[in-house]
């Protein structure tokens, strides 16, 4: 299972920060990353985003502004956030949160590109 391995970065500590709508993970190994809420519901594990395959992924539109109501630890390995917009279902791994963090200048960019190419945007409608 995902996060269970004995290399996975392990967050030492885990605040959200509501004003500026990020999740700020410090990591055993040092390393510092504060996730936007918008890039973690775009970016959502769950099978509702990613399908069961590349192929039936789901590009999220209109989630700029997208808080998280709750944040729910799962056994010792995952976070299951509640984004405002009612999505609950993704279980975010340490290592799944280490990888938005340390990759999301590219996941953005790669997002940004995904949308202008729908002709979609990041505003709610």
């Amino acid at each position: 299972m995902a996060g269970l391995r004995p290399d996975t970065p392990i967050p030492s500590s885990v605040t959200l920060h509501q004003a500026s709508q990020r999740l700020e993970l410090v990591f055993a190994d040092g390393q510092r990353f504060e996730i936007p809420f918008e890039l973690m519901r775009v970016y959502s594990p769950s099978a509702e985003v990613q399908g069961h395959s590349p192929e039936q992924a789901v590009l999220q539109v209109g989630k700029r502004g997208v808080g998280i109501t709750a944040l729910e630890p799962v056994g010792h390995y995952a976070l299951r956030p509640t984004f405002s917009d009612g999505h609950e279902s993704g279980l975010f791994s340490w290592d799944y949160l280490y990888h938005l963090g340390r990759d999301q200048d590219k996941l953005w960019a790669d997002y940004e590109q995904k949308l202008a190419a729908a002709g979609a945007s990041r505003d709610p409608q």
